[in-house]
């Protein structure tokens, strides 16, 4: 079956960098769309950014733009995301997600999601 696993989350401290991966398996990897969301405390899930089939195209939530980079490694089934300039409102559990086959990697809606990973906390600092 299909898996998703994080990892890379962590402690640390506001205007730090850090940077998460995901592997994938189960799964032909560079046949899907993939992307990161996040869940904040007391929040809803919100998309975070999405890479295409190839890694060359990314779409990110405005917000997130120009702090955020999303990029993907076929061949070790990983795709990564590497956060910079942190702050505390960042701080949610992060989530790697497989988008059903045929989504385009400009679709930001959790319903457009076949697969969850399980998760990984990143507690921004002040």
């Amino acid at each position: 079956q299909v898996q998703l696993v994080e990892s890379g989350g962590g402690l640390v401290q506001a205007g730090n960098s850090l940077t998460l991966s995901c592997a994938a398996s189960g799964l032909t990897f560079s046949n899907y769309a993939v992307a990161w969301f996040r869940q904040g405390p007391g929040k809803e899930r919100e998309f975070v950014a999405a890479i295409n089939l190839s890694g060359s195209r990314t779409n990110y939530a405005d917000s997130l733009k120009g702090r955020f980079t999303i990029t993907r490694d076929n061949a070790k089934n990983t795709v990564y995301l590497q956060m910079s300039s942190l702050k505390p409102e960042d701080t949610a559990v992060y989530y790697c997600a497989r988008y059903r086959y045929g989504v385009p990697y400009y679709i930001s809606a959790p319903q457009s999601v076949n697969n969850w990973g399980q998760g990984t906390q990143v507690t921004v600092s002040s």
